[in-house]
C-alpha cells in the first residue's frame, strides 16, 4: 500500500508504504534490533500493554523531547506497560543517545535492517527510508487500541491524546 499526503515533511507530502492498519485489529509481529544487535519481536513483550512510538531519528529536537516526556510521564502509569521507541537509527546511535540522556525506562529499537516494523505498521517513508512520527497503543493481547500518525514529521505528537488513551487502557 502507498499512502500519499498522509504525512508531510516541512509542508511537502511524502509517501508512506506498508500495511494500512486500524484500531481494533491485531498487530502483526515484527522484528527489529535492540541496542545489543539482538533481534526483538513484538511477541517479546507478551502480556504487556505497549506504547510504540515510531520516530524519524532520536537525534532530532522533537524526538528528543518526545522520548524524554514518555520516559517521565507514561512510565509512571503501570508496571504492565512497556514503552518502545522505534527508529531507523543504528543500534549504536540509540545506545549512545539513551546513555547520554539517561533514558532508562523506554526501550529503543532499530528498524534499520529490514524496515519490518515500518512496513507492517504503514509508517515507512518511501522517499527518505525513515519512519513517520506515530504512536500506537496495544493492549496485552496486541490489539491496536489507539493510532496517531502525526501529519507533519517535524511536529510533536498530541501527547495529551496519547496519554489519555493510555490511561484509559491501564485502569
Amino acid at each position: 500500500m502507498e499512502n500519499k499526503n498522509a504525512v508531510k515533511v516541512k509542508g511537502d507530502p511524502v509517501t508512506l508504504i506498508g500495511e494500512e492498519i486500524k484500531t481494533g485489529q491485531n498487530a502483526q509481529d515484527f522484528k527489529v534490533l535492540n541496542t545489543n544487535l539482538e533481534e526483538v519481536r513484538l511477541s517479546s513483550f507478551k502480556n504487556k500493554i505497549k506504547l510504540i512510538a515510531s520516530v524519524p531519528s532520536l537525534d532530532t529536537p522533537v524526538c528528543d523531547l518526545e522520548i524524554k516526556r514518555f520516559n517521565d510521564e507514561a512510565a509512571k502509569l503501570s508496571k504492565d506497560l512497556v514503552i518502545i521507541f522505534i527508529s531507523m537509527d543504528l543500534p549504536f546511535a540509540q545506545k549512545r543517545f539513551c546513555q547520554a540522556n539517561e533514558i532508562k525506562i523506554v526501550k529503543t529499537l532499530s528498524d534499520h535492517r529490514d524496515a519490518d516494523f515500518g512496513q507492517k505498521f504503514g509508517v515507512l517513508i518511501k522517499e527518505l527510508r525513515l519512519l513517520a512520527r506515530a504512536i500506537f497503543i496495544l493492549d496485552k493481547n496486541d490489539v491496536i487500541k489507539y493510532i496517531q500518525i502525526v501529519p507533519e514529521l517535524t511536529s510533536p505528537p498530541d501527547y495529551d491524546a496519547a496519554l489519555s488513551a493510555l490511561k484509559n487502557l491501564v485502569k
